[in-house]
């Protein structure tokens, strides 16, 4: 199932324009998540802002951006006021540049994200941008606000769609020949045939079976183990209706559905 857009806009190049919308292509969201928890008493932490000089804890709607002009003095932005900093590229990714698709060197790609039309009247306005780049092998090159900070973005065309990649500016990036500029240029003549047979012994078509992640995989079987381990907790007695019946619960109802379940594979089984 798609999930929903985190961003709606406009694709611009030139006079053609079409709305569009943007979803990050990567997630973490099934990656092993922990609570922090009171040892003691096993209920979670909340955290929450104080302020440093009364120790008193900060109401949300009190919260602001501050930027340091002094020691212990700042100029106070709130969100309206971020917010009506109003760059064109809060709503609009307009095409400025194209570039050959394969001039952009990894290390300058940051974040992909899938752009696709918004609505069926931007679909030929899209597939037509789409497709030239396509034809000419080029990405379109151009800016976007992300997360209140304008960044650089390659629109890269995919299949039916548009990836978006964030870049990084080129003064985030380290040259690599200040790492690479010791390392011996030549290996032995003799050794590099015995590497290229091991290479084809181990070469086969990608696939995102080919990586795991080892720690991600210790840490469920740790969690079920542990599942395990601890003791079942006491059920409670359901409260007493008008009527002297136990009245029902949650929990009840769940374990009535598994049941129900188990036999009824049961009976599939017999019959």
């Amino acid at each position: 199932m798609a999930l929903r857009p985190y961003w709606k806009g406009y694709l611009k190049l030139s006079l053609v324009t079409c709305p569009v919308n943007m979803t990050p292509a990567t997630s973490e969201s099934e990656k092993v998540r922990f609570h922090t928890l009171n040892r003691e008493t096993g209920n979670r932490v909340v955290s929450q802002y104080i302020d440093s000089v009364t120790g008193k804890p900060v109401k949300d709607e009190n919260e602001a951006k501050g930027y340091a002009r002094g020691e212990n003095d700042y100029v106070i932005l709130t969100d309206d006021d971020l917010d009506n900093v109003a760059l064109d590229t809060v709503k609009t990714i307009d095409i400025e540049k194209f570039a050959p698709a394969d001039s952009i060197e990894w290390v300058y790609l940051e974040k992909p994200h899938y752009l696709m039309p918004d609505d069926a009247v931007g679909n030929e306005a899209f597939a037509v941008i789409r497709d030239a780049m396509k034809a000419d092998k080029v990405v379109g090159i151009s800016k976007l606000v992300i997360g209140r900070r304008e960044k650089a973005v390659v629109l890269e065309p995919r299949d039916d769609g548009i990836v978006l990649w964030s870049l990084r500016f080129g003064d985030e990036v380290r040259p690599e020949e200040a790492y690479f500029q010791d390392i011996d240029d030549e290996a032995d003549p003799d050794l590099i045939p015995l590497v290229q047979k091991l290479i084809k012994q181990k070469t086969a078509r990608w696939s995102p079976d080919m990586v795991s992640d080892p720690i991600q995989e210790s840490l469920l079987k740790l969690i079920a183990e542990k599942k395990k381990a601890l003791k079942p907790r006491k059920a409670t007695k359901g409260k007493k209706s008008a009527s002297g019946e136990p009245e029902s619960n949650v929990i009840n109802i769940m374990d009535a559905l598994r049941k129900s379940l188990a036999d009824e594979l049961k009976g599939r089984k017999a019959g």
